[in-house]
């Protein structure tokens, strides 16, 4: 079910400073906390001297105190020392590769002999001057596939983001979707237009005006395991529409990092990378909350039709035109598995 020789987010870099972190990934409970050098290790979250989770422990000196008899563990998943005991027959545990980087810890919960730091995607965007950053978390109980397929297919946005980037235009105007090995693409341009709160609210942030006609792009780009780039924006009408000048255009890449936590849940760290007005914290922040509230209304979509595909798990569902890209996305990640 998961790609599990790859790379996921884990969590923010932030979330692990002085106190060990619980999170379970692809149906592995892990712990993750910072030893030597303040270099992040990832175990697994079980003690091995009674089974309790390493998470509620304490850090010290670089080495990971189990929080009921203070077992200390290694980086290594090795049993250092524990008061009144001789450790050296104790059994190891796993442990994780592991990589700061983009301001968030990836885990890699496969073979660890196969993970491979080059192998992590690339992003021009993070740590780049020119670019801001602004996101979230949210835990979601539903299928990682299932948030895969909301992202790949924007029609939705209409129905259920009717009040911030839904609008009709999306629905009468076809998608298309391609794939290029790995990578599906499915995209949709809206020329003519008049743009949607939300984007309203991004043009009047650069300095543009709100209420005339602009030209609107969705561009979704799935790599595997269950990365989601969304190409996203309005430029004033005939300017160019995609390719229009900077000074014409609000350009952003919605930034989807979906980690699976069991077959039923899933840990999404969401955000919206933007090339305009980069230094404008005030901007990043409303962007951040306007971005926020929209994902909080797909949560209690994705939730809800959860539980109805586990109460009918024989019902055959429809495969339409708009579902394309979620299809696509599926197929590749079943070709993986097959491979794995």
């Amino acid at each position: 079910m998961f790609i599990k020789n790859t790379w996921y987010v884990a969590c923010a870099a932030s979330d692990v400073i002085d106190k060990p972190l619980g999170r379970k990934i692809c149906n592995e409970s892990m712990v993750f906390y910072r030893g030597d050098e303040g270099k992040i290790a990832a175990l697994e979250d079980f003690c091995p001297h009674r089974g309790a989770p390493l998470s509620l422990g304490k850090v010290c000196n670089g080495k990971l105190v189990c929080g009921y008899h203070g077992l200390e563990m290694g980086c290594d998943g090795k049993t250092v020392s524990m008061p009144g005991q001789r450790v050296r027959g104790f059994p190891a545990i796993k442990s994780f590769p592991t990589v700061e980087r983009y301001g968030f810890i990836w885990v890699w919960p496969g073979d660890p002999a196969k993970a491979d730091e080059a192998l992590l995607p690339q992003f021009e965007f993070f740590d780049n001057p020119a670019w801001a950053y602004g996101g979230g978390v949210y835990h979601i109980h539903c299928d990682y596939r299932l948030m895969i397929d909301n992202l790949m297919d924007l029609t939705h946005e209409t129905y259920v983001h009717a009040t911030s980037i839904g609008q009709k235009e999306i629905d009468e105007t076809p998608c298309v979707t391609k794939v290029d090995g790995d990578h599906v693409i499915t995209s949709r341009y809206m020329d003519g237009i008049i743009a949607p709160p939300f984007w309203q609210m991004a043009l009047r942030g650069n300095g543009l005006a709100d209420d005339v006609p602009v030209d609107r792009w969705q561009i979704c780009h799935f790599t595997p395991p269950s990365h989601v780039m969304i190409e996203v924006g309005v430029a004033h009408a005939g300017k160019g529409g995609y390719n229009a000048p900077d000074d014409a255009k609000v350009y952003s890449v919605v930034v989807d990092f979906i980690t699976p936590e069991t077959d039923t849940s899933i840990w999404y760290h969401w955000g919206m990378a933007r090339k305009f007005q980069p230094q404008n914290a005030e901007l990043t922040a409303n962007i951040r909350e306007g971005q926020g509230k929209i994902f909080s209304e797909d949560l209690e979509m994705l939730e809800l039709q959860q539980r109805n595909l586990l109460a009918h798990p024989t019902r055959d569902l429809l495969k339409l035109n708009i579902d394309a890209g979620g299809v696509q996305s599926r197929r590749v990640i079943e070709r993986i598995l097959a491979q794995e």
